[in-house]
Formats: C-alpha cells, sequence, structure tokens
C-alpha cells in the first residue's frame, strides 16, 4: 500500500511572529527612510537662500561672486588640508570674516552688504583674491534715505577716537620696548615684554581687525602661511612668540621685532585717518567677542606657544566696556531696558576671567580645564548677543 503524501506542517507560531517582525521592520525603514528624505529635502529647502564657496588649496570656487544688496548668507566649505579663513573686504576694511574653519568642514558667514564692489580672501594669505559685486535694491536705496540722524553719535565717535590714539601710542611703545629686549639679546626680559605688548594690541583688535592687510602683518597667526612657521611671511607678533617660548631662541628676530614696531605704528595712523560710521562702533566688537566665543577661547589656538590668551581677552573686555560705556547715554535716552542685559553680561564675562587668576595674574591657558574654556566661550557669546540689541534700538540696523 503506497504511503499517503506527507503533507506540510503548519508554520509555527514563532515563524509566524518572525514573518510579521519582519515586514514591520521593513515598513519602519521605509517610514525612516521617507523622514529621512523629507527632512534633508526641508534643509535644502531652509539654506536654499545660501551661497556656496568652496576652498580648495590655493583658490575658491566660484572667485567672482554677484548678489543683491542686503543680507547674504555665504557656506564656506573648507576642502583644503588645513584651517583657513574667509574674509569680505571693502577696500582695506574687513566687512565680515571666518576663522578656523576646519578642514572638511563648513561655516555660514552672514552680511548685511550695501552696493558696491569688495574683495574676497580665500584661505592662505598668498591665494588668489575674488570679487563680490552687489546690487543695489529698492530695499538697500529705501535705507540709504532712512539713516537716522548722525548728530547724536559724533560725542562717542570723538571719544572712541581718543582712545583708539591713546590705546594705540600705548601699542607702539610696547612693541618699541620688546624690540630693544631683543636687540639686547634678553630673552628672559622679551619674553615678559612680550605679554604686555599683546594686551595692548588686544585692547585694539576689534578696530585693528577692520584694516586686513595691517592685521595680517601684525596679527596673523602660522596656519595662514604656506610653509607654516617656516614661511618667510610668516611675521608679526605669532612670529616673535613662536621664537621667544618655542624655540626660546632671539636668532632672526631683530628684523621682525623692527618691523613690527613699524608695523603697529603705520596701525596707529591708519586707524586715526579711517572714519568709522557709527553702525559699525558696536559691530566691530560684537564680531571680536564672537571670534573670541567660537574659535580663540575653546582651542586655545591664538597664543599657542605661550599661552597668555586671559590676558587678551580681559584686554577684549576692555574695549567692550568703553564702547559700553561711550553708548550709555544714548542708551539711557532711547533703550534704557537693554542697559541691565548689557552690563549683567559684561559683569558675568568679568567674574569668569577674574576667577581663573592665581596670585593676582592669568593662568597659562593650557591649564585651563575644557569646561572653563566653554564658560569663557558662554560668557563671551551672550555678551555679543546683549550688545548685538543696540544698533536696532538706536535705529542702526541694517546699515551695515
Amino acid at each position: 500500500m503506497s504511503n499517503p503524501t506527507p503533507q506540510s506542517a503548519p508554520p509555527s507560531r514563532a515563524l509566524r511572529w518572525g514573518v510579521a517582525g519582519s515586514v514591520v521592520v521593513m515598513i519602519a525603514a521605509g517610514g525612516l527612510f521617507y523622514y529621512a528624505s523629507q527632512l534633508a529635502a526641508t534643509k535644502r529647502q531652509v539654506n536654499h537662500n545660501e551661497i556656496a564657496v568652496t576652498i580648495h588649496a590655493h583658490a575658491c570656487e566660484p572667485n567672482a561672486l554677484t548678489v543683491p544688496a542686503g543680507r547674504a548668507s555665504f557656506r564656506i566649505i573648507n576642502r583644503s588640508d588645513r584651517a583657513v579663513e574667509w574674509e569680505i573686504l571693502d577696500g582695506v576694511l574687513v566687512v565680515e570674516e571666518r576663522e578656523n574653519i576646519a578642514p572638511g568642514l563648513s561655516q555660514v558667514i552672514n552680511a548685511n552688504l550695501q552696493p558696491g564692489d569688495y574683495a574676497i580672501t580665500c584661505g592662505l594669505l598668498s591665494n588668489p583674491r575674488g570679487t563680490l559685486h552687489v546690487t543695489p535694491t529698492a530695499e538697500s536705496d529705501a535705507q540709504a534715505k532712512a539713516k537716522p540722524s548722525m548728530v547724536a553719535f559724533i560725542g562717542p565717535l570723538s571719544e572712541f577716537r581718543v582712545y583708539l590714539s591713546g590705546q594705540g601710542g600705548a601699542l607702539v611703545k610696547a612693541a618699541a620696548a620688546l624690540q630693544q629686549a631683543i636687540d639686547a639679546g634678553d630673552l628672559a626680559q622679551a619674553q615678559a615684554l612680550y605679554a604686555p605688548a599683546r594686551e595692548a594690541y588686544q585692547r585694539l583688535a576689534p578696530a585693528a581687525q577692520r584694516l586686513a592687510e595691517l592685521d595680517n602683518a601684525i596679527n596673523a597667526r602660522a596656519d595662514y602661511f604656506e610653509k607654516r612657521e617656516q614661511d618667510p611671511a610668516f611675521s608679526g607678533f605669532h612670529r616673535l612668540e613662536y621664537s621667544l617660548f618655542q624655540q626660546r631662541s632671539l636668532d632672526g628676530l631683530a628684523p621682525v621685532a623692527q618691523r613690527l614696531v613699524a608695523d603697529v605704528t603705520t596701525l596707529k595712523q591708519q586707524l586715526l585717518a579711517q572714519s568709522l560710521p557709527p553702525e559699525q562702533l558696536v559691530s566691530i566688537v560684537v564680531r571680536n567677542l564672537n571670534s573670541l566665543a567660537d574659535v580663540r577661547a575653546v582651542s586655545g589656538e591664538e597664543e599657542r606657544y605661550s599661552h597668555i590668551d586671559l590676558n587678551g581677552f580681559a584686554a577684549n573686555l576692555q574695549v567692550a566696556r568703553k564702547v559700553i560705556d561711550l553708548m550709555r547715554p544714548l542708551l539711557t535716552k532711547s533703550a534704557a531696558d537693554l542697559l541691565p542685559h548689557i552690563d549683567s553680561a559684561l559683569n558675568a564675562f568679568d567674574a569668569e576671567l577674574n576667577g581663573l587668576k592665581v596670585d593676582n595674574h592669568y593662568a597659562r591657558y593650557d591649564s585651563v580645564t575644557d569646561d572653563q574654556r566653554k564658560q569663557i566661550a558662554d560668557k563671551a557669546k551672550a555678551l555679543a548677543a546683549a550688545l548685538d540689541g543696540i544698533d536696532p534700538a538706536l535705529g542702526l540696523s541694517g546699515l551695515q
């Protein structure tokens, strides 16, 4: 008798659940893929107005741009092998910049641009500059006509000019003393005089950083030169700092120190020769504080050989305090509600820095913890945000 054909066993409950689970996973994966696609599309839509500029080793792409007047966003993509900066220049003056864009990453620069022709720098200081053409719009024409009376700002701007003159003189004197120590072959004295000279510069930094060529000669770090510390064009404070604290040598420093004195003397002259519009008096301080928060406080790269970063931060704070005091009478009349917020942020930043003093001197920055560095950055960013409210309150927003 033939055996009956065997019947397939019904699937087990575990198998049925396994199949059902696979279906659920596939549906969930599809949903996640759809969500991710939609999120990416949304992100692209949000950023569709950004103008992409890619920095390569020796050029930018594109290197010629045309945009309408008003607010513009530039996404700077670093495809080179080192941290770089990108700047918008109006003649010799820096309009907007972004420092320390890491290799393989990108950062966004937001600029409020008036009609005209600008230059753009691209990574290394030896790289060719590009062009940025800004066309007028109905809105930019209307803003130009609606510009507030400048009479009220004559006093603060005049007093800031006096401040620049005094601090410029102090910088020239400090740099000359540093040069004399180097010329005398006194390494210990030169090391001791480096900090006061740097502090004098940092009290001018927000204004000095508007002058691109001079600021690069005086203050550029080794990263922005083809051969870094060994590049013949590397000069200024950080060239001296490298030899004084890293190499602990005065060899070849005499001409570098001599040029520094000549450059800071020219800087003082140029700061007094260049007019500073009222809408830039606060914005240059805001830019400096944001640079401190975004780059210098976290990385410690500004004074990487001497580690006197805290001295520079305190000097930057002194400039901010000076500008706040100059604007205080105008704010008292027109925007008194801003002052408590500004003073609170100012005092918080001051207290943060003072808490890092040892025997009444600022600690070396290589002894400052990551958490303390973050606190410094947060306090600087908070002060920048508080100051950012001044121009709109005084009718100066949109004029930069």
